[in-house]
């Protein structure tokens, strides 16, 4: 899991280098520094889509910036192991854990919260319908002569 988190986070970086000298020239006011915050996995190169979407039949990280002692995730529809303590490349965050989602969960909107010395951050993640896992009885099925006529 970790490994899966080290190459997000490297594709992460390798995107925010390509975008970093445009960013550079900006003469806009510098964006206020977030006092803390939640999210439920990190984008990539490749995917920009993928923060505050479970995703199905691939690792998930809960990912918190916060200050204080004893940070703890919690979801109604989540499990969380492996607390690992940041910071992380890439991402503004210094606590995550892997996540599970709990047997029977539909797909829907839901919270997710942290919390680190008396504060509490919370987002809202999706989690997508489950793809039909098997082919209905009777359905043609590519190769088997089903669909010749």
């Amino acid at each position: 899991m970790r490994k899966a988190v080290v190459f997000l986070a490297a594709a992460v970086i390798g995107a925010t280098t390509l975008a970093g000298p445009a960013m550079a020239q900006s003469t806009g006011p510098a964006p206020a520094p977030s006092t803390g915050r939640v999210q439920l996995n990190v984008n990539t190169a490749v995917n920009q889509t993928l923060v505050d979407k479970y995703v199905r039949d691939a690792p998930n990280v809960a990912l918190a910036k916060c200050e204080g002692a004893s940070p703890a995730f919690s979801s109604p529809v989540l499990t969380f192991s492996n607390y690992t303590p940041g910071p992380f490349m890439g991402v503004d965050a210094n606590i995550s854990a892997d996540v599970e989602l709990k047997p029977g969960t539909a797909a829907g909107s839901y919270p997710l919260t942290v919390t680190c010395g008396g504060q509490t951050y919370s987002t809202q993640f999706t989690v997508p319908a489950a793809q039909v896992a098997k082919v209905p009885s009777g359905a043609a099925k590519a190769g088997d002569g089903s669909m010749a006529g």
